[in-house]
Parts: structure tokens; C-alpha cells; sequence
């Protein structure tokens, strides 16, 4: 039997994206085509496969059973033909699509421009945020090349690197008056604290944390990103606990100090995740062999 080739991706895209504008333009090509390119694989596999409902379009028995074969198929020829292909950072011209979540950014991706302009100034990032939702990345449709931060019951099609530990710290005014050089557990739990809502896991992290350890903590104040603690230090009594990394900039500013936690808080991962379509992509591989390489620089200090 003789069949298109090219109708198995537009089968593939609907399956992640349920939505036939959004598959149109992840595809490149207009409603009017992939309307076409349905209605031929309707007729290939002898089924509907997908039925318009009010908010996009969902598959149908048929669909779901062969989704997976079809995708493992479609992932085992990007094998093939990306491996035999090279990689030349130096002359590579595209735009890569990552989803770091707010302690990443702010940490690793800085380091990680300044090295691309080095030695890949043609590559170009385009960052998208990533809280707790691996859908709303995009990395589960492969439409982002990966996800960076903590990554929990990911599913089948993404791969988890561990990229490094990081631990925690704790930021107070300069000139508090109840704080010296170190913090009590008391003086911790008496103290009101100051919580940064992202990034997601990494927040459920710290709470953890401070559960197994029996620690208290009154939280006065959430704020929603890490720059905005050191003002709000700087004008409190209040403290805050944040991972070291970020606690390393922060003691830069003659406004704060960083202490030690007043007991072993741990440490927690921060991976990255790519679908799995991306495994032997020279371009994606080098990326994340220069990923990986900041991540210790930056951990270690060197």
C-alpha cells in the first residue's frame, strides 16, 4: 500500500495541540491545507480521527490507539536522518525556544547569552515562562526545545537530565538589629519572612524543606520574582530564605547579608527536559552540552 509521508507530522501535531489554527501555524502552512491534509489521512486510515468540539478538536478511539506508534515512528526517522547530519555553532543561523522557570533565568541564562555571542552570535533565544505547567511550555509538543528548572512525572516523551544541586540561604537587612553573623532556629521562627511565589516545585521545595526539618516560618509577604526581595529586605526586620545562587548576587548589595540557615535545609535538582524528537539532534545536543557546562561553572564558581 502507497502512502503519504508527509500526512504523518500534521497527524502528530493535531494529536498535541487539539486545535486546528494552532497546528496550522506550528506546521506552517494555512487552515485551508491542513483542512486538505486531514480530510487525506481521513480517507488513509478510514477513520474521523479527530471531532470538532466547542474549544478545539478531540481525537477519536482510533486516533488515540494510533497516536503512538505513529509518533515513535516519525521519532525513530529524526534519529536517523539528525544523526548523520553535522552541527557548526559558529555558523548555525535559528532561533531556539526555552522555558526557564524564574530561578534559571535569573541564575544560568544570563551566562548562557553571553556564551552564545562567543562562540554561536547566529543562534537566538526565545524564553517562555515555565511555573508548574510542562504543557503550557510547549516542550511536551516539541514546539520548545526544553524546559529548565525542577521537573516532576514528566511523561513518556520527555527526557530528564539532572543539571546541578542547589541549596538554601538566608538574606537579612545589614543593619538588623536582632541578627549578628548567624541566625537561631528561634530567632527564625520568630522572625517574619518574606516568600517568592515562583518557580513553582522549586517553592514546594523550600516548603518541604522547612516541614521535614520541623521549622516554623511566618510568611508576611509573597512577592513574585526574586528581584524584588532585596527591597523589600532592605526596609524590614524581616528575612527571607532563597537558594545560594541567588543569595551570592544578593550579597553584592551592602543594603543585606546572607547567612547559613539555622539548620541543614538540603538541596534540591534543577534539570532539563526535551522531547524526546530532539535526541540525536546535533544542534539541540550542543545546546545542551553548553547548558550543562555553565550549570557547573556557575555552581562551582569557576
Amino acid at each position: 500500500m502507497r502512502y503519504d509521508l508527509n500526512l504523518l507530522p500534521v497527524f502528530v501535531t493535531l494529536m498535541e495541540e487539539r486545535n486546528v489554527t494552532r497546528a496550522a501555524e506550528r506546521l506552517g502552512i494555512t487552515q485551508p491545507a491542513l483542512s486538505n491534509a486531514l480530510s487525506r489521512l481521513r480517507t488513509m486510515l478510514k477513520d474521523p480521527l479527530f471531532i470538532r468540539e466547542r474549544y478545539g478538536i478531540q481525537p477519536t478511539q482510533t486516533a488515540l490507539e494510533l497516536a503512538p506508534s505513529i509518533a515513535e515512528a516519525l521519532a525513530k526517522l529524526d534519529d536517523a536522518v539528525l544523526g548523520q547530519q553535522e552541527f557548526d555553532p559558529a555558523q548555525a543561523d535559528r532561533v531556539m525556544t526555552i522555558a526557564p522557570n524564574s530561578y534559571v533565568e535569573f541564575v544560568l541564562m544570563p551566562a548562557i547569552v553571553a556564551r552564545l555571542g562567543e562562540i554561536a552570535p547566529g543562534i537566538r533565544l526565545r524564553f517562555t515562562p515555565y511555573g508548574n505547567d510542562l504543557v503550557e511550555t510547549g516542550v511536551m509538543s516539541g514546539t520548545t526545545a526544553m524546559v529548565l528548572g525542577r521537573v516532576t512525572d514528566p511523561p513518556d516523551n520527555l527526557v530528564v537530565q539532572h543539571v546541578m544541586d542547589e541549596g538554601l540561604a538566608c538574606v537579612v537587612r545589614a543593619d538588623h538589629p536582632e541578627i549578628g553573623d548567624s541566625i537561631s532556629r528561634e530567632q527564625y521562627e520568630r522572625m517574619k519572612h518574606v516568600n517568592v511565589l515562583p518557580p513553582g516545585r522549586m517553592r514546594a521545595g523550600l516548603f518541604q524543606a522547612l516541614q521535614q526539618r520541623g521549622l516554623k516560618r511566618e510568611v508576611a509577604v509573597s512577592v513574585t520574582h526574586f528581584l524584588a526581595v532585596p527591597e523589600m529586605i532592605a526596609v524590614t526586620d524581616y528575612c527571607t530564605t532563597l537558594p545560594k545562587l541567588i543569595c551570592r548576587r544578593l550579597a553584592n548589595d551592602p543594603r543585606v547579608k546572607v547567612l547559613p540557615p539555622p539548620v541543614d535545609l538540603g538541596t534540591f535538582p534543577v534539570e532539563m527536559a526535551w522531547h524526546v524528537r530532539y535526541r540525536n539532534d546535533p544542534a539541540h545536543r550542543w545546546l545542551r552540552g553548553l547548558v550543562s557546562d555553565i550549570a557547573k561553572e556557575v555552581s562551582t564558581g569557576h
